[in-house]
């Protein structure tokens, strides 16, 4: 990880002696890392929501060609191609996170490994921040707590957004609080044991989600309200354009 964290970590040494302090500074750095990944958020979960859209017509597809497999894949092409729909685009934004977190990571637990040698940074991460005595060392509750609760409500509302039909619904239930209940209370062990520096920048990026997901869910809202309007001038078009075939009809006879 070591290709990601080297950049990140210069990118960190320069806010650094921007602000001349650690727990600022990586502030800072949780906020840039969100604002630059955001398109990859809204695109997954716009991707996300583009696939629960067209989930049923997908399942009366599989249902009509259960036993012509050929058919049902040439059906399911031509049902992505009309809606230009991508099923592997979901997917994709999280690829390209992934590594990036991972990078962060790596710098945040080890941040001397991926700084420069004689860097002002050399003891930065020892450095007090509001109620942390030294930043390299794990605060034992308010951090992992935050950490833990924003989490829970950043999924929450990710999933809220994202849910597709399709699963029985026992199966998504039980998926839903496993992932709902045990990660963020794996995030809140961890973060017990993780430098205090770490558990700021991931409660401090959970935190900056939830006002994406808030943004976010307004937009996709606002545009399922722009849906419906156009469904209903086009039902309206169409009630039109019959009753003047109609009328025409009728003035013939």
């Amino acid at each position: 990880m070591g290709i990601i964290a080297k950049p990140i970590g210069y990118l960190l040494m320069w806010i650094y002696k921007l602000v001349g302090s650690y727990g600022i500074a990586l502030i800072i750095l949780t906020l840039i890392v969100k604002v630059v990944l955001y398109p990859l958020y809204a695109k997954q979960i716009k991707s996300s929501g583009d696939m629960a859209e067209m989930s049923e017509k997908a399942q009366e597809i599989q249902k009509r060609y259960a036993n012509d497999r050929e058919k049902m894949n040439e059906e399911m092409q031509k049902l992505y191609a009309e809606n230009g729909f991508n099923p592997m685009s979901c997917c994709l934004p999280m690829l390209i996170h992934f590594p990036i977190i991972m990078g962060l990571f790596a710098l945040l637990r080890n941040p001397m490994k991926y700084m420069p040698s004689g860097s002002t940074m050399i003891f930065a991460n020892h450095e007090s921040f509001l109620w942390i005595k030294d930043l390299a060392q794990p605060d034992m509750w308010i951090l992992p707590i935050a950490a833990g609760l924003a989490t829970f409500f950043a999924f929450s509302m990710n999933n809220a957004m994202t849910m597709q039909p399709g699963a029985s619904a026992g199966q998504n239930k039980a998926m839903n609080a496993i992932m709902k209940y045990f990660f963020p209370l794996s995030i809140l062990w961890l973060a017990r044991s993780y430098p205090a520096g770490l558990a700021i920048y991931w409660a401090g990026g959970q935190i900056i989600q939830i006002f994406f997901n808030i943004r976010i869910n307004q937009i996709r809202k606002k545009m399922a309200e722009e849906k419906e309007h156009k469904k209903l001038v086009q039902r309206a078009e169409k009630e039109i354009a019959r009753k003047r075939r109609a009328r025409m009809k009728g003035s013939y006879q």
